[in-house]
This record gives structure tokens, C-alpha cells and sequence, in this order.
């Protein structure tokens, strides 16, 4: 573990002079370079560039049933026993929370007393909800990811002003073999959790989960699973995670190398380190950065299976998304939808490339359900997250429901509903 990231400007300590610096900061988008760990100060700014709502929260981006599947699969569901033996003893009664997360911040499980994860919830601390820098700004768990080091964020460094009576600590944790983050372990409560105690129990924890993934036969790449695994298969919306399933071994996938594997499925005859490196990023992404995300995934998943000059795939695979392309084309435009669901690495992906692919197939789907003015499909699309605010829809929808069908007035109040708010059936 790194040591604890940005504490020389001594923010930890002068709570009322980072409040100060905050509404300053809100006000003409400025704070002096002496008054600010760096560290919080850069968060600022990304969040503000965000477009993160100060006065905001976060919510989860799942139903019960899809979090309690995903949950249940990941690794750091794995480490829960250990965390708890090492730390429960400690902190029953102390009003902290303890909390494991993915490597996105979603909060996979919370530990403490009742009373302490009431207060929690009351900011929206909560299973399944996401913590990330991206949502809710600055805060322990999603800067650990965002700067891959130990960090603790006190009171008013938070940028969520809901968040600021609270204090956390937190430090990602890595696959020991790839090096990959696959989470976060984090301590919120109030003040106490600023003291050094707080960082050191939290960097000793992880040391001893990591330790645990290296030589306790928690093997993070090989997921064992009842799924049929003939053949090579790439999962980018599945709620299970981000994966590709070679040669029998399923394989847990960051978000970039998923980008990577699904922009060579879709572009079998290759593409060259700069069209690559357009493609994952719009603000630009350098060669050695591209080279270097090639050479992890060929150590991950093996040198045959992305090939060089142009970087291409060595192996077929299919992703979910050719099969969405192949539903639609073949009919099947309700499970193209199904397949869809929310939209996984295609929906979050601000990779221009992956971001294509997503406008593509949202309108190859939307375009089959108007053209095909059929029930079924029309519910489909209306009843996703993708179609619930298609204005256009919910009138061919309500156009195919007969008047005394209950459905036609849900429809029709739908459709009223998306004018008033958006104008958008005009």
C-alpha cells in the first residue's frame, strides 16, 4: 500500500479553514494553494468538471434481485469474513461503518451497529448505492479509486454538503497477480475516523486481504460458474460484471480492457495505436499508455489472444453485444432489449468508440420497435430504462392497446406526462 495520499498541507487538522476554502471554492471556483491538500483540491475540480451536484446524493443503479446476483459473485464478497474478524471487534459501538466496495465504488457490504448504518443511510451510505468520485465527488472510497492510494477525506473536504458532517478513510485493494483494483475497503464515521488510527487500521486490513487473495486460494481471474463455456464470449451488460470466458476460464475484466476487447471484436480487421488510442479517450491517450494497457491484458488473458501491427484479436470472440446486433436482425427484438438491460460498460463508457457502439445499437433496437409497431415490443422498450422516457413510443403504444385495455390510459398519461415535462411528443 502507498502511504496515505496529499496530508503535508495539514487540511486533516484545520477543519474550519477547509470550510472556508469550500465555500470559497463554490463561489468563484478558487482556493489558495496553501490552504488545500492538493489531493482534495484536484478532486474538487474533477467533480466540478463533472457536473456533480454539490447538494446531491447517489442512489443504486440496480434492482434487489440484480444487486444480490452481482454481489454474491464478486471477490471482494470473499474477503467479508476476514474483514470482519479483523476489524468488527474494534468497532461494534464506536459509530463507525465499515464498508467493502467494487472497483466502480458500489458499497457491496456494510458492517456496524444499527445505529451508525441508520446514520449512513440517511446520506444515501447504503448497499448498492455508488460511491464514486464520478457520482458524488470527493469522498474516501471513490478518490481511492480515482488516485489508486490510501486517503482519508474529513468533514468539509467532502464535495457532497450532505456528506460533510461525516469523515472516511479508505485504500483500494488489488489482485495480487494482475495488479488490477477490484475494490475498496473504507471506515466512515465522525471525527475519530480522522485520526492516524483510522488510515493505518485501514492499509493493515488490506495488507492482510491481499495476503489472503495471494496464498488463501481466492483465485480472482477463474471464476467458477454453471455457464456453458464453449467458445470465447466478451460481457459488457451482463449484471455479473465485466468478463470474458476463454478457453473454459472466465476471467474478471477492468472497464478499459473490456473497452479494448469489445472495440477489436467489433473491428476484426484491427486498429492501429492511434485509432486505438482515439477510441478510448476524446481528450487523447498516448501511445506508451495504450502499449502498456495492451501488454497488462496479454499477461492477464494470454499473448495469443490480442495480436500486433495492427492490434487486433487472435482468438473469435463474441460479445453481447454481436448477439443483440444478430436478435434484432433475426426478429427477436424483445430479447435484444432483455439483453440490453441497462446497458452495463456500454452505458457508463465515456470511451468514443464504446460510445458509438451504444448510440448504434439503442437506435438498431428503437428502430425495430417502431418499425414493427407490435405490442410486445412497444411494452419492452417503454418498460427500459433506455425507451421509458420515449415520448414517441408510449403514442405507438397506446395506438395498438384497444380503449378499454388499462394499458392504453397508462400510455396516453405517459405520453402526457413527457410533454409536460419535455415537450417532447410535439
Amino acid at each position: 500500500m502507498a502511504a496515505v495520499a496529499g496530508t503535508s498541507n495539514g487540511s486533516l487538522e484545520q477543519p474550519d479553514q477547509v470550510r472556508l476554502a469550500f465555500e470559497r471554492f463554490l463561489a468563484d471556483r478558487s482556493t489558495r494553494r496553501d490552504s488545500m491538500r492538493s489531493v482534495v483540491r484536484d478532486s474538487w475540480m474533477r467533480s466540478l468538471r463533472r457536473g456533480v451536484d454539490p447538494a446531491g446524493s447517489t442512489v443504486a443503479d440496480m434492482t434487489s434481485a440484480d444487486f444480490d446476483t452481482y454481489r454474491a459473485a464478486h471477490p471482494m464478497t470473499a474477503m467479508r469474513p476476514l474483514v470482519r474478524s479483523l476489524m468488527l471487534d474494534d468497532i461494534g459501538g464506536a459509530g463507525v461503518v465499515v464498508a467493502l466496495t467494487d472497483e466502480v465504488g458500489r458499497l457491496l457490504w456494510l458492517e456496524g451497529d444499527h445505529a451508525a448504518r441508520d446514520r449512513a443511510a440517511a446520506i444515501d451510505f447504503v448497499e448498492g448505492a455508488i460511491w464514486s468520485e464520478e457520482t458524488v465527488g470527493t469522498n474516501a472510497p471513490g478518490l481511492a479509486l480515482a488516485v489508486d492510494r490510501g486517503v482519508q477525506i474529513v468533514g468539509s473536504e467532502h464535495f457532497a454538503e450532505p456528506v460533510q458532517e461525516w469523515s472516511c478513510a479508505a485504500a483500494p485493494v488489488h489482485d495480487p497477480v494482475t495488479g488490477h483494483v477490484i475494490g475498496v475497503l473504507d471506515i466512515t464515521g465522525g471525527r475519530q475516523v480522522a485520526a492516524p488510527f483510522a488510515m493505518s487500521t485501514v492499509r493493515s486490513v488490506v495488507a492482510a486481504i491481499e495476503m489472503q487473495m495471494r496464498y488463501g486460494g481466492v483465485d480472482l481471474g477463474q471464476i467458477a460458474g454453471s455457464e456453458d463455456t464453449s467458445g470465447a464470449r466478451l460481457s459488457v451488460t451482463d449484471v455479473a460484471g465485466l468478463r470474458v470466458v476463454l478457453d473454459g476460464r472466465t476471467h474478471r475484466l477492468s472497464p478499459r480492457h473490456a473497452e479494448i476487447l469489445l472495440l477489436l471484436a467489433h473491428h476484426p480487421h484491427g486498429l492501429g495505436t492511434e485509432e486505438l488510442a482515439a477510441k478510448l479517450s476524446d481528450s487523447g491517450v498516448d501511445a506508451v499508455t495504450v502499449r502498456a494497457e495492451i501488454s497488462r491484458l496479454r499477461r492477464d488473458l494470454g499473448a495469443e489472444v490480442v495480436l500486433s501491427r495492427p492490434y487486433r484479436l487472435g482468438v473469435h470472440i463474441d460479445s453481447d453485444v454481436h448477439r443483440m446486433t444478430e436478435r434484432v436482425r433475426d426478429g427477436d427484438v424483445v430479447g435484444a432489449i432483455d439483453e440490453l438491460g441497462r446497458g452495463g460498460l456500454l452505458a457508463q463508457s465515456h470511451a468514443p468508440g464504446v460510445v458509438e457502439l451504444f448510440e448504434e445499437i439503442t437506435a438498431d433496437i428503437r428502430s425495430a420497435v417502431m418499425r414493427g409497431h407490435e405490442r410486445r415490443a412497444l411494452q419492452a422498450w417503454t418498460d427500459s430504462v433506455h425507451g421509458r422516457d420515449d415520448a414517441a413510443a408510449w403514442q405507438a403504444l397506446a395506438a395498438t392497446i384497444g380503449p378499454s385495455d388499462p394499458g392504453h390510459a397508462q400510455a396516453l398519461g405517459r405520453v402526457a406526462l413527457l410533454d409536460r415535462r419535455f415537450g417532447l411528443s410535439r
